[in-house]
């Protein structure tokens, strides 16, 4: 009997160690995440310009004219595990090719790729994430800048086209940021980056990045600025205010706008600017109604662009018949105050409309 217990002792006290072993080298798992989206768009200008090859589209992301195409399929990994983490999302199709544009291949006459990948274009963003305290977040990488209402994924902008500002904007920086939360809905980030979209630039001056920020349940403000030489060596300066309102359940404003300066020459200073409303109004949450009026102004030619200045009227309805999908008609009118679009007899034009619908659907 004595034998008996003593190899039963023997044994609960084996599997005791092996389990308190294993309990203290098991490190907690970390959490991730994974989603994505995937859209498609037709769009028809009514000029319909085909004799001279005009889509009459000076945004992003839509510039097709009686023609089905894909936007966009994205996918999107974070993952953290105590303080730290990462980021990664991918994108593949027309708006990731054009959000990382500066990443366009370039190939000699023999062929070769000598600078740029069609691969560093999928990488829409990827960074490290460190949160040392509860109020400090320390990001390294790649991310879609913080100037701006609109963002690359349609899923989250009530218009499918884009704007003018954001098209002629920054689209992302790389680089390091810090973001401290002062408390009671303030906020501040600053950081330090590459010339605006670019991913590698040795040798380069680095930018410095900086938001000042206010949130509510009610009102949300956002002060921003990005500012530093670009690859060209010119200077610039872009600040911007991007506030959102929420009036009632059914119905919130929001608005957009900046100016950038840019010193093309020792002597020579330019600028443009825009401002922009959003009107969203949500009966249900299946259908919701957005108006966009915008005021974009290039007539210095700051963003050597137009040499114009173009207000836009975007009307766009939101129809979401299951979670995850939207359909998003949309009639779109802009007009110059030079003629800058084209009618299908080629003659210019200051004015034009179009008509778009999309179809969106993410998880």
């Amino acid at each position: 009997m004595k034998g008996k217990l003593l190899l039963f002792t023997t044994k609960a006290l084996l599997i005791s160690g092996t389990l308190l072993a294993q309990t203290e080298t098991e490190e907690p798992k970390g959490e991730l995440q994974i989603n994505g989206s995937v859209d498609a768009y037709y769009r028809f200008n009514f000029q319909n310009a085909k004799s001279v090859g005009a889509t009459n589209n000076f945004t992003s992301f839509t510039n097709s004219q009686n023609s089905i195409e894909l936007g966009m399929a994205s996918l999107k990994a974070s993952y953290t595990k105590g303080k730290a983490g990462v980021v990664v999302d991918l994108g593949f199709g027309t708006r990731a090719k054009e959000f990382s544009y500066a990443e366009e291949p370039l190939v000699n006459a023999d062929g070769e790729t000598i600078s740029g990948s069609s691969l560093l274009q999928a990488i829409k963003q990827a960074y490290v994430v460190y949160t040392p305290t509860d109020n400090i977040r320390i990001s390294a990488g790649k991310w879609g800048t913080h100037l701006g209402y609109e963002v690359l994924d349609p899923q989250l902008n009530r218009n499918y086209s884009m704007s003018y500002m954001f098209s002629y904007g920054p689209f992302s920086h790389t680089g390091l940021k810090i973001d401290y939360n002062i408390g009671e809905g303030f906020g501040v980030m600053a950081g330090i980056a590459n010339p605006t979209d670019i991913l590698s630039a040795s040798f380069a001056k680095k930018n410095v990045i900086a938001q000042f920020s206010k949130t509510s349940e009610s009102v949300n403000a956002f002060l921003n600025y990005v500012g530093g030489k670009d690859l060209g060596g010119s200077n610039h300066n872009q600040i911007g205010l991007t506030a959102t309102a929420s009036i009632s359940d059914a119905f919130s404003l929001g608005y957009d706008g900046t100016v950038k300066i840019v010193d093309q020459f020792e002597d020579i200073s330019k600028k443009w600017w825009g401002s922009a409303l959003y009107l969203n109004v949500d009966p249900s949450e299946k259908f919701g109604i957005t108006l966009r009026g915008e005021y974009f102004d290039d007539s210095d030619q700051g963003g050597l662009i137009f040499g114009t200045s173009i207000t836009q009227a975007t009307l766009s309805l939101n129809i979401k018949p299951v979670s995850g999908l939207a359909f998003i008609p949309e009639f779109r009118l802009d007009s110059a105050k030079d003629p800058i679009f084209y009618k299908n007899d080629g003659s210019a034009t200051k004015s034009t409309g179009s008509f778009l619908l999309a179809a969106v659907y993410s998880f």
